[in-house]
């Protein structure tokens, strides 16, 4: 496994060391495979001082950028689509390396950022050209409204989608105008060094995306008062934290938080469909997913059927550390993230909830290896009741009605995803209208909406700010620039008209744009 991880690595990064920003080949930090624990390198950290000058080098290079015909960028940006999807199988072994996830959890995050790369740019042009609307007075006024990049925006990217979180929102950004610089995650440095060397590869301007690498305590604050803009994805209270420096330097950010998020089982829920669809949106990438569900509400009238069938899934799921297609699901990505996740169930067990499946260590997948847990008699003192476990932790509630478990899904401080399991499709909708989560999938525990790329995706509540995807993704990272030309007459009274006479002819004006239809208008 390592000799493919090292294969996966000099085929994509050739130096990796050049590759980070500012950093002079100073304070060396050593890097270990989470799949395996053995050493893939050691990279520079980026001193805290020079993030002002890695920001002005990307205005630099901006600001040419900026000047680049949506057709350029387009044929750039097919052109890093293809060489990601070309170079699938080493990007695969390369995020399975660093991240110890599964190769579907791994392949995921190249479908996505494949689709991420097509859409956006197929869809820039039309998303961000001028458009013309009504004027002050039609006929007489002409309003251009036009989309201008932000400048440089800073991405501060998690550990759990390292590829995904690294290129899928930077690429919308670049689409627009805009230059990068990233941090990506202490723990996963080399997937984003990958994204780097392909999208040069794929004959991006050098530095457009550039790197800092170095701890969030240390780097954050100063990238945030280098930026134009800011995209976060990690906790909420650290998300808390970013919005709060972004918001004394009066620049936008965009953040997708933490989540408990909720799955409601009906009465009429097909059980073997449900089970399967809950097995997919519990464990992929172990747990480790903002999207991923940790609370399950049972209707009473299924329990007994659907709780075993689930339990039996559960039991039958491999957990291993391999780079095989086999493997249901890998390691944890670090001891502080087994140590949480083990944590969480003891807690659990000492105050009286009871294990279903799992809740002990895997140790055929490693050191940190987990296998997939179901808790029912989860009670609110515990803390895997309302705290966000990040793992492969469950919980199962039994209700009595819908009213009981959309109380229950509502009750939690966050609002990130949901999903909705039923045999009857209206009534499935009817609830998810209800739920307060920025994401809802019927039958579908995240993919359906995820991979529904033309729609936006994010949270409510203190599950995060703005959305990624859709037209929201990429409008986001653009302030508008409003243009009203007048023709012939200024909107102001002539010399000739007194001020009252004037508001008196605005007033019939206003009375007259009333009564006729609001086509004529552009109000419809």
């Amino acid at each position: 496994m390592d000799t493919r991880g090292r294969v996966a690595l000099a085929r994509l990064i050739q130096q990796p060391e050049e590759l980070v920003a500012e950093a002079n080949g100073q304070d060396l930090r050593a890097h270990t495979a989470a799949l395996t624990g053995a050493e893939m390198g050691s990279l520079p950290q980026t001193p805290a001082e020079r993030i002002a000058h890695v920001f002005e080098h990307a205005r630099s290079i901006q600001s040419d950028w900026a000047e680049t015909s949506f057709a350029a960028r387009r044929d750039l940006m097919l052109r890093f689509h293809d060489l990601l999807l070309d170079e699938r199988e080493a990007m695969l072994d390369l995020i399975q390396w660093e991240t110890a996830k599964s190769r579907a959890s791994a392949f995921e995050e190249v479908a996505d950022v494949a689709i991420n790369a097509r859409y956006y740019a197929r869809t820039a042009h039309s998303t961000l050209r001028d458009r013309k609307t009504s004027g002050a007075v039609p006929l007489l006024t002409t309003t251009t409204v036009s989309h201008r990049p932000r400048g440089v925006v800073a991405v501060i990217s998690p550990w759990n989608y390292p590829l995904t979180l690294s290129a899928s929102d930077a690429l919308a950004a670049i689409m627009a105008g805009n230059a990068i610089v990233i941090k990506p995650d202490s723990l996963t440095p080399y997937t984003a060094l990958a994204v780097k060397s392909l999208l040069e590869r794929a004959g991006f301007p050098r530095d457009l995306f550039q790197i800092v690498l170095g701890a969030g305590a240390t780097l954050g604050t100063p990238m945030i008062d280098a930026a134009d803009y800011v995209m976060f994805t990690g906790s909420s209270a650290t998300g808390a934290t970013i919005a709060e420096r972004a918001g004394r330097n009066l620049i936008g950010v965009s953040a997708e938080l933490g989540g408990k998020n909720p799955m409601i089982v009906r009465a009429d829920a097909p059980i073997a469909k449900t089970a399967a669809g809950a097995l997919k949106a519990c464990f992929s990438n172990s747990g480790q997913l903002c999207i991923s569900i940790e609370r399950i509400y049972v209707h009473t009238d299924i329990w007994d059927a659907f709780v075993p069938e689930l339990v039996r899934r559960v039991e039958k799921m491999s957990v291993r550390a391999a780079m095989d297609w086999e493997v249901d699901m890998g390691p944890l990505i670090s001891e502080s993230q087994f140590n949480k996740v083990s944590e969480h169930v003891d807690d659990a067990v000492a105050k009286g909830a009871r294990i279903l499946a799992g809740g002990k260590p895997a140790p055929e997948a490693g050191p940190r290896g987990f296998r997939p847990t179901l808790l029912t008699d989860v009670t609110e003192e515990m803390a895997v009741f309302g705290d966000e476990t990040f793992g492969p932790v469950v919980s199962l509630y039994r209700v009595g009605s819908d009213e009981e478990a959309i109380a229950a899904a509502n009750a939690a401080p966050y609002g990130l995803n949901a999903s909705v399991w039923t045999a009857d499709l209206r009534e499935g909708e009817r609830v998810a209208a209800r739920i307060r989560s920025g994401m809802v999938n019927v039958n579908d525990g995240y993919a359906a909406l995820w991979g529904s790329i033309k729609a936006p995706s994010g949270g409510v509540k203190s599950s995060g700010l703005s959305h990624r995807h859709g037209k929201e993704g990429i409008t986001k990272y653009t302030d508008l620039h409003v243009t009203a030309t007048q023709r012939i007459l200024p909107v102001m009274a002539p010399r000739f008209v007194s001020e009252r006479a004037w508001s008196r002819f605005l007033t019939g004006f206003v009375r007259v744009q009333r009564a006729l239809p609001g086509v004529l208008f552009g109000e419809k």
